[in-house]
């Protein structure tokens, strides 16, 4: 679907609110059936929103919602992926309320899949909740049955419930004032407009407080970054309720594009859909988590169905969550490059819920050696970089790496955790002010400096482009008896590569539990129960590939069924949940081996349920009382 908007100006002055954008699109005759956002089912049942639906359904849920909410009421939106939950992001923000989008669970409420709606309504206290009408029916079905879990009861009673299609009632006949830009009502630049949870990957998911300042700040760095124009054409299957998902929406806005959305499930369900939609509507850009890319070559159905895939027109293909490893993106590069995909298309990038998104990406338009950017691209311990230091062209954005301990500059080619000073940090962590301090309020030590945002993330600095490397989560590193830092990421990439046959890729966790290294690894879907000799043959497969690739002993290794591995809605491993569950006896094991003497099997037992029961919130809990510990020293 290419588009010629010669009209364009990218002079075109910045707005202080992405909301601001919409009303100016929608005025120009060019834009008049231009399609913001198209949302795809699958290949060939799609619904697309012109920019002046958009903005007029929008200006509709903001007129409708300010009669039962007033101006910085709090609204929860439980709405399944789509164009409705696009719609009412805008809405609230135009209507000055703060919106707190996450996943819907199932309003049975059987599967324990609503403790992150408790957390929500705990923490944010919202006065009404936004969902279709007929979640609605079945939250009021479950509250007038009988049921067991009455804190989420009292909960849900206490929230005004509206249903989207009430607030989208009349949408053919609203009126919008073209002077809607000059009499603004919407949350302002220093506002906060949204709630965006992170994803959970080394902790319980915290609530980040985003200003519409800084989310606008955002997107028109990441629109300059990455060349995007009303000629651009997105596609983006990423969850929309947070972080790269949710930020996209606003990008597709400021850069005047098109953007053509699909649900996580949809592509997960059959990897080769994206594929199709990047073919079918000639996508200039997309983003994904760096594990799709070894994703679709092994499931992406490459040379089956009816559409011919062609990535010709892709000048950005953004990953994301780090680590990200050359020789997945080269073995990319090299199954697509037939099919039309430029290694010039590689965008590795690095962003964070604490700042919007958008951090940084070590591509760069309007450049001379952007021809062959891929190939430039330096590695560091198999990494690609996400940023040129170097070549830094935000001026009102700085990263460094500091050493932890020191509170000081790390000097390049050293480790340490990066620092990031930018407008598009967020405010804050709801209801954790001291933890906000420690996070958002980082300062240099002996040095008069900015407040930098301390990411959590290592990284290191290296070259003299100065790229910027992201080697792991700083929470995540193991240290071993020898006192050698690990981390655990390149573990898990050799136990996979060990028997990446039998074994899912992306669904390997490595951990310490007390001194011993432990590999826990998804088996693929076996038509057939495996031969017991095979999976002893895996573990120790493992054992072996670790200890020859990453010279790590691994002490326990257990092999379990798919989907036991616990991932975020972004395709993060939660290691740290990985290890309480495996430790609860939460897991369907198929094979466990231990390596090596145990002296003291008890001690170490005990050692190891006092760590994850204080981890749990419970405190002098004997081996006795505990439903675990007979299985704690089973395992061990």
């Amino acid at each position: 679907m290419p588009y010629e908007y010669e009209n364009y100006d990218p002079s075109f002055p910045d707005q202080p609110v992405v909301d601001l954008y919409l009303p100016v699109w929608a005025r120009l005759p060019a834009f008049h059936s231009k399609p913001v956002f198209i949302w795809a089912q699958d290949l060939h049942t799609t619904t697309q929103l012109t920019y002046q639906q958009l903005n007029a359904t929008v200006h509709l849920i903001s007129s409708q919602l300010q009669g039962p909410m007033q101006r910085g009421d709090t609204v929860l939106l439980l709405c399944s992926p789509g164009l409705d939950l696009v719609e009412l992001i805008f809405g609230c923000q135009r209507a000055g309320l703060l919106s707190v989008p996450i996943v819907p669970p199932h309003p049975s409420f059987s599967k324990q899949n609503y403790h992150h709606l408790i957390r929500a309504i705990s923490q944010t206290k919202p006065k009404a909740a936004i969902a279709h009408s007929h979640y609605i029916s079945s939250i009021r079905h479950y509250l007038s049955s009988p049921h067991n879990n009455t804190k989420l009861a009292h909960m849900l009673q206490n929230i005004h419930w509206i249903s989207i299609d009430q607030v989208k009632q009349g949408k053919d006949t609203v009126i919008v004032n073209d002077r809607d830009s000059l009499t603004y009502s919407g949350c302002k630049a220093d506002e906060v407009y949204l709630v965006q949870y992170t994803s959970g990957a080394t902790g319980i998911p915290k609530p980040v407080l985003v200003t519409t300042g800084s989310a606008a700040h955002n997107v028109r760095a990441a629109r300059k970054a990455y060349d995007l124009h009303p000629n651009s054409t997105i596609v983006s299957w990423l969850p929309q309720y947070h972080d790269c998902g949710l930020m996209f929406l606003l990008l597709t806005i400021v850069s005047g594009a098109t953007c053509v959305l699909t649900s996580p499930n949809a592509f997960i369900k059959r990897p080769r859909l994206w594929l199709e939609l990047l073919s079918e509507f000639k996508a200039t850009c997309t983003p994904v988590p760096s594990f799709t890319l070894p994703l679709v070559i092994k499931r992406g159905g490459i040379h089956q169905g009816d559409l011919p895939i062609n990535l010709s027109p892709l000048k950005n293909l953004i990953i994301i969550n780090e680590p990200i490893y050359r020789d997945s993106v080269e073995e990319f590069v090299h199954t697509f490059s037939p099919f039309g995909l430029s290694p010039s298309s590689i965008s590795p990038s690095y962003g964070l819920a604490e700042n919007c998104t958008f951090v940084s990406t070590a591509w760069r338009s309007g450049h001379s050696d952007n021809n062959g950017a891929f190939s430039d691209f330096p590695t560091h311990n198999k990494l690609l970089p996400v940023a040129r230091l170097g070549n830094v062209e935000q001026e009102d954005v700085e990263i460094i790496v500091v050493n932890e301990e020191t509170l000081e500059p790390a000097e390049d080619g050293v480790e340490g955790e990066i620092w990031v000073a930018s407008p598009s940090n967020a405010s804050g962590y709801l209801g954790h002010p001291s933890l906000t301090r420690e996070v958002f309020h980082g300062r240099l030590r002996n040095m008069v400096s900015k407040c930098f945002l301390r990411t959590g993330d290592k990284g290191i600095v290296k070259g003299e482009k100065r790229y910027l490397f992201v080697t792991g989560r700083c929470q995540d590193v193991m240290e071993l008896q020898n006192g050698q830092k690990v981390h655990p990421h390149y573990t898990e990439t050799a136990a996979y590569n060990s028997c990446s046959k039998l074994l899912r890729g992306g669904c390997v966790a490595a951990f310490k539990v007390s001194e011993t290294v432990v590999v826990v690894a998804e088996m693929q879907r076996l038509k057939k129960d495996v031969d017991r000799v095979l999976l002893k043959r895996v573990c120790e497969g493992i054992k072996e590939g670790v200890s020859k690739k990453e010279k790590v002993e691994v002490g326990w290794v257990v092999l379990v069924k798919s989907e036991c591995v616990p991932k975020t809605t972004s395709g993060k491993l939660q290691r740290r949940k990985c290890k309480k569950k495996l430790l609860a006896g939460q897991m369907v094991i198929l094979m466990e081996i231990r390596f090596g003497k145990d002296v003291t099997v008890f001690k170490r037992a005990q050692n190891v349920r006092d760590e994850v029961w204080e981890e749990m919130g419970y405190v002098n809990s004997s081996l006795s009382c505990a439903e675990t510990g007979s299985s704690l020293i089973s395992r061990l």
